[in-house]
């Protein structure tokens, strides 16, 4: 039995005739949604510049988002209200008059916001450039600002990040939060992701970036890549760290949590042309013809992804970004792989050289200079070598010629320096080859002399000395007094026995005539064939020319000071002061190859420095 009401139970009477049927009124509820509806038709139509009701109290161009902004709040909240009602009615008739009244209002409402949406875009370019976003995202400690609460104004906005983007970024979020709500994800997205993107295109434009196949790359002109390289490398840090960063925080303030998947695509979309550009261009150098002079360009662009690594994996740590990380990877992978197969390419040049040209004087070769030239700028290089041939076997060094001095802790600086070791030593080697096209020994010894002084001193003035260390300088060092006492013995062994071994010993008048034309034939003959020799070294050569007078004018000026009397005149006699101006012209020559004579490697004589970076 049906319960009663207690009214009813009261009054109720069996043989009264049942009450009519009468339809049910509108309920709350019913109320409620059509008063949503009525909201939303006035606001909607309001700023609807072709509404069929004539509404419109704005031209087409009018923006909504502008002044205190409160009508923007309460068209967001109709907005709202009205998506509400629908979802109402869909669960109640899918099929209602008024629910297609609502569908028609929300079409309308949504092409405003859309023409909103692009305005703010479009008249915010400069605002929302990448410095401004950076600045803001990095200051601003209300960065998650959207909700459009009546106690929240625009001088809240510009008080909490102080800047015109600010609002720009509170506008973008609240449009963006109301048409994902919607429904309408897809087309605020479109809006969005055109114009950024365009935005991005034209900051990596500007910083010299270009989208370059391999076959364009690889048909340039070493001095147009070069300057290519330039570019990218500048371009790099703040395309990563300002533009793409910049980019994923907008993209996370418009369209952050709880739709982080819309901020994640539209960041990817944006953004995954340009980046992929930007490291395509290294792998894409790395595969062109290696060759010695490009080694540094190529270190320079490993590097740059190296410094850039953390910051590039955080800004590109969507999973949706993977491949441009990808990218990045691949192209540091054949960087390393070029300068391997460059490192191998120039020990096997110096094995190679194989000119039969001496160097006139016995200076310093082209082969030394053009090889520690090479080297020392590595040296320069020498953590990012290390990362790069890390799992490379080494040569076996003999310990007596080097032993690192960080041998025992068996890192990366020790193996690096055993490289470089490696590299000295075979050129070394061709150098000792080289002197034995020197009829004269005493040159050859020279020879040596100066082209070891020449490598101890630049690994003493480069970052090669800490890496080799002080042992190897010693060692050379040691070497390089080891070759100039034999071109001195060689060299002046026809002119120091000639005096006798005690100078003031008594002898006859003929005998030190006889001595003295002898000494000063030998003299003359020694001095004229090594005033064509030089010694390029200024302080080596002052040492060598002490040494030789140390031997010589003392023993000369006590006999000749003792028999001078009696053995004058002889002929081309020399006082001990002209043998010093005679010893002090010697070692001079210019010693220098005639144009073209010396070619040893078909490169330039020293590798360029690498490019300054910001």
């Amino acid at each position: 039995m049906p319960k009663l009401g207690f009214k009813n139970i009261l009054f109720f009477k069996p043989s009264s005739p049942m009450p009519p049927f009468s339809p049910p009124r509108n309920t709350f509820s019913d109320s409620l949604m059509e008063e949503n509806i009525e909201t939303a038709r006035s606001l909607i139509t309001k700023w609807d510049p072709i509404s069929t009701s004539n509404q419109s109290q704005y031209p087409i161009n009018t923006p909504l988002f502008t002044n205190t902004r409160q009508e923007a709040k309460q068209y967001l909240n109709a907005v709202m209200s009205l998506q509400s009602t629908m979802q109402h009615l869909v669960a109640r008739d899918s099929s209602s008059e008024k629910l297609v009244q609502a569908q028609s209002l929300m079409q309308l409402a949504m092409k405003r916001l859309e023409m909103e949406f692009y305005r703010i875009l479009a008249e915010n370019t400069d605002n929302l450039d990448p410095e401004s976003v950076s600045a803001r995202s990095s200051t601003d400690p209300r960065s998650s600002v959207s909700d459009y609460d009546d106690d929240f104004s625009e001088d809240d906005l510009r008080f909490a990040g102080d800047s015109v983007s600010t609002v720009a970024m509170a506008d973008l979020k609240a449009i963006a939060e109301c048409m994902v709500s919607t429904g309408y994800s897809k087309e605020c997205v479109k809006i969005y992701v055109l114009m950024r993107k365009s935005i991005v295109d034209e900051a990596l434009y500007h910083l010299g970036v270009e989208k370059l196949s391999f076959s364009q790359v690889q048909k340039m002109d070493w001095e147009l890549l070069e300057l290519k390289i330039k570019y990218w490398l500048n371009a790099v840090k703040v395309a990563v760290g300002t533009i793409f960063q910049a980019e994923r925080t907008l993209c996370d303030n418009v369209f952050g949590s709880p739709e982080r998947k819309i901020a994640e695509s539209c960041f990817a979309e944006i953004c995954r042309e340009g980046a992929s550009s930007l490291f395509r261009f290294p792998e894409n150098v790395a595969k062109c013809k290696k060759t010695p002079e490009k080694m540094f360009r190529t270190l320079d662009l490993y590097e740059a992804i190296s410094d850039n690594w953390q910051q590039i994996e955080s800004v590109f740590s969507y999973e949706s970004t993977f491949s441009i990380r990808s990218q990045a990877i691949a192209s540091q992978v054949r960087l390393g792989e070029a300068v391997r197969t460059m490192l191998i390419d120039f020990e096997s040049a110096i094995q190679k050289e194989s000119s039969k040209i001496s160097v006139p004087g016995g200076g310093i070769h082209p082969l030394t200079r053009y090889v520690m030239n090479y080297i020392a700028f590595l040296a320069d290089y020498g953590d990012t070598l290390a990362d790069i041939v890390a799992d490379w076997p080494l040569n076996p060094l003999p310990q007596s010629y080097y032993r690192s001095p960080d041998a025992d802790k068996n890192n990366t600086s020790s193996e690096i320096a055993e490289r470089f070791a490696w590299l000295i030593l075979v050129l070394l080697c061709k150098l000792d080859g080289k002197a034995e096209l020197y009829k004269d020994v005493a040159l050859s010894y020279l020879f040596l002399a100066n082209n070891m002084q020449y490598v101890v001193v630049k690994v003493r003035k480069s970052n090669l000395g800490f890496l080799l260390g002080e042992d190897w300088l010693t060692k050379h060092e040691s070497k390089v007094k080891e070759y100039v006492s034999k071109y001195e013995r060689v060299g002046w062994s026809r002119v120091l026995p000639l005096l006798p071994e005690n100078p003031t010993a008594e002898m006859p008048a003929e005998q030190a005539r006889t001595i003295f034309q002898s000494f000063y034939v030998a003299f003359h003959e020694a001095c004229r064939t090594q005033s064509s020799w030089i010694v390029s070294d200024p302080k080596l050569r002052d040492e060598i020319k002490a040494s030789i007078a140390s031997k010589l004018i003392p023993r000369f000026r006590e006999f000749y000071e003792r028999y001078r009397v009696r053995s004058e005149p002889i002929v081309g006699g020399l006082s001990p002061d002209d043998l010093e101006n005679y010893v002090s012209d010697i070692l001079i020559g210019t010693g220098q190859c005639e144009s073209g004579s010396c070619s040893v490697l078909s490169h330039p004589p020293s590798p360029p420095p690498r490019f300054k970076r910001p």
